[in-house]
């Protein structure tokens, strides 16, 4: 009898949060299913060695010791890669890729992946953002429009629990929610303010992966209320907020049509060409080196944009000499991000008979309000902003033994409201923002090196002098005093949202993937992580990398329904 041990219905390539909805979709329709993940297995609540630690017991009080920081320096410019942290994280040393130009590639390597540090920030996109490209002429039109995945949006969004506002918005869609947290009362005061001087400024909630109550789905999938601990990097045991660790994996594995192999690095997709079809994966183990393939009837690549990328890259045949469906040579570029360097921040004197005190995961989010409408600016499209306004007790840190210590004990009352607001403005696609192998340079595991091209633009630095104009006045407008402006200069890639490569669209000759994020040249490879994506939006984008999965993962299952 042939050897079926490595035959499956499904494979899937990476068991991040992408790769865990599709497992999860896909067990749940029946299918025998496997998941890789190039690092180790990480377990719900087993493995989040700090998670009930005190500042007290870490060695360093959270600190990155200086050694580390100074072997690691990409990694540690992340905000999360803190003493709590830092096992979560890919160091730089251990996985190295070629910087043509400065990028900052921030990675983790485990199952559940960046999901378990994630912001958690989830807004749905809408038509202004689908149909962007075809109105502005930046990149190709995407094959899809919000019609098309507002049921998705909801389908995720019942399972993994957003905390928000229906707040009415045409350039943010409302979904699916649960209670959300209040406002400050200053950042009301702002919200205020710009209904009172502007007609298409809000100040909302920012919309959020955490459970503020528990419905029975969430029961189902063993999770409680979040804690408001605000240590969520550290993996959270009561599940207060989604992972892929606390929710998919575990949901998936009930099914009992999960195999989750750990410490599987792909090396490349199987392509027969007799068959004119993907057949298997070619995985080399990341403790032994031995390679081993897996064969399945559909193939999901859900390895993260990058190396999702670097994946389809590597997988040559004499059909598909320069990467898996790159027939039309464009696989690796018009590679995009979120721009994250203009920061700004005041003081409020006013509302003095008020202070926070606790904890609160979330603060308020400003929804793009520039070329909505209509094109008004010298730049393409526009941003999202977080707004934050928080009042701390004025406690002086001066002296020594004795002195300090009765300096930190009595503290000098509250000083004034500070308030901050940070831009998430959206890159424009492009041909000459790229990644690609190198010749020569290979991993610890015989696969090419990634080398990674991508830059700001003159459109990123015209976004960044607006966000300053604009936020200056509307600050000045709220009566906020004492304004500073920061450019951070950091290098793409900090914010964490690298986007495309691979991306959808309705020409094969403009495009990689179809409406249902399917190969053109080969449709039994679904590809629906960040590298898919044909624009960026302001939006933060895991809603709709999940929803896109959903979607997809539910035509592949109908798709095979129909040939039996």
């Amino acid at each position: 009898m042939p050897d079926t041990t490595h035959h499956f219905d499904a494979i899937v390539i990476g068991g991040g949060m992408t790769g865990g909805f599709a497992a999860k979709e896909l067990c749940d329709a029946g299918l025998k299913t496997l998941v890789l993940e190039r690092g180790r297995n990480v377990e719900h609540i087993k493995d989040y060695p700090t998670t009930g630690m005190q500042p007290w017991e870490f060695p360093h009080r959270g600190r990155i010791p200086h050694e580390v920081a100074e072997a690691n320096p990409v990694i540690s410019r992340c905000y999360a890669f803190k003493e709590d942290a830092m096992h979560f994280f890919v160091k730089d040393t251990e996985h190295p890729y070629i910087q043509d130009k400065p990028f900052d590639w921030i990675r983790g390597y485990q199952v559940g992946g960046k999901s378990l540090m994630w912001a958690r920030y989830v807004q749905r996109w809408s038509d202004f953002d689908f149909e962007g490209p075809a109105r502005d002429g930046f990149a190709v039109d995407w094959p899809i429009r919000y019609k098309d995945l507002d049921k998705w949006y909801t389908h995720v969004e019942q399972f993994i629990g957003v905390a928000g506002n229906r707040d009415g918005l045409d350039t943010l869609p409302d979904g699916d929610f649960l209670k959300p947290w209040d406002l400050t009362c200053v950042e009301e005061h702002f919200r205020d303010s710009l209904r009172q001087h502007y007609k298409n400024r809000h100040v909302i909630f920012s919309r959020c992966a955490h459970l503020t109550e528990v419905r029975d789905i969430h029961k189902q999938q063993g999770r409680t209320l979040c804690q408001n601990r605000s240590i969520c990097q550290r993996g959270c045991p009561y599940g207060g907020y989604f992972s892929a660790n606390s929710t998919l994996f575990p949901w998936a594995a009930k099914t009992g049509n999960l195999t989750l192999q750990p410490h599987s690095v792909v090396h490349s997709i199987i392509f027969d060409e007799k068959e004119n079809r993907a057949t298997g994966v070619r995985v080399v183990n990341e403790q032994t080196k031995e390679t081993t393939e897996y064969f399945s009837k559909i193939i999901f690549v859900n390895a993260a944009t990058l190396n999702t990328n670097l994946i389809l890259l590597n997988s040559k045949s004499d059909r598909f000499p320069n990467g898996l469906g790159n027939d039309n040579g464009l696989l690796g570029k018009y590679v995009a991000f979120h721009n994250y360097r203009a920061k700004i921040w005041a003081m409020h004197e006013g509302h003095k008979e008020f202070k926070t005190e606790g904890t609160r995961v979330m603060g308020a989010y400003i929804p793009r309000f520039r070329n909505v409408y209509k094109q008004e600016t010298d730049f393409l499209r526009g941003y999202a902003t977080s707004f934050q306004a928080m009042r701390y007790q004025d406690i002086s840190n001066d002296g020594f033994g004795q002195q300090l210590t009765d300096n930190l004990l009595n503290s000098k009352g509250f000083g004034a409201w500070n308030v901050g607001a940070g831009m998430m403005g959206e890159t424009i696609p492009k041909e000459t923002n790229f990644v690609k192998l190198d010749d020569v340079q290979k991993d610890a595991w015989g696969i090419p090196q990634l080398r990674i091209n991508v830059v700001h633009d003159d459109n990123d630095e015209k976004m960044i002098k607006d966000f300053f104009e604009q936020f200056t006045e509307m600050f000045e407008k709220a009566g906020y005093t004492g304004i500073q402006t920061k450019d951070t200069q950091q290098a793409p890639g900090l914010d964490i949202h690298e986007m495309g490569g691979v991306r959808m669209g309705r020409d094969p000759k403009t495009s990689l993937l179809n409406e249902w994020n399917q190969l053109h040249a080969c449709p039994n490879v679904y590809v629906t992580d960040g590298a898919c994506m044909t624009s960026v939006s302001t939006q933060n984008p895991s809603l709709t990398f999940m929803a896109l999965t959903a979607r997809a993962a539910n035509h592949a299952v109908e798709e095979l329904k129909k040939k039996g």
